[in-house]
């Protein structure tokens, strides 16, 4: 089971109906608004509420140490594996090019699954 540790949380306003995308990864849009992350992009946080209209508040959990969970994309099988975000805002393998949001710590054997990260400073992979 993931568990949370040393989570910095901040509100900030949605920029969308997120109620369906807890536990996702989010970043922030020109507008300064929560919004999902899209593939390989440089995420802000994990979504840890459900805001359902552009304004409400969303609890972002800050990448800035720590451990996380979010859910995956698909099966994550291997322990270490560098963390990137798919089009949906799920975790996923980190490819060349996409920004690794974190290290795996624990897995997944289907989509959905709660994943425990370590956030690491964000970087670019090669």
């Amino acid at each position: 089971m993931a568990k949370d540790m040393k989570l910095e949380v901040h509100s900030l306003p949605a920029g969308a109906d997120l109620s369906a995308a807890q536990f996702l990864f989010v970043k922030l849009n020109s507008s300064g608004q929560v919004v999902l992350a899209g593939a390989g992009e440089n995420a802000i946080g994990v979504l840890q509420n459900k805001p359902s209209a552009v304004g409400d508040a969303a609890e972002v959990a800050l990448l800035s140490g720590g451990r996380y969970k979010v859910r995956a994309g698909g099966a994550l099988a291997t322990i270490g594996t560098k963390i990137s975000s798919n089009a949906s805002g799920q975790a996923a393998a980190a490819a060349t090019g996409q920004h690794v949001l974190g290290v795996q710590l624990t897995t997944a054997t289907a989509a959905n699954q709660l994943v425990e990260v370590l956030a690491v400073s964000n970087m670019l992979l090669p």
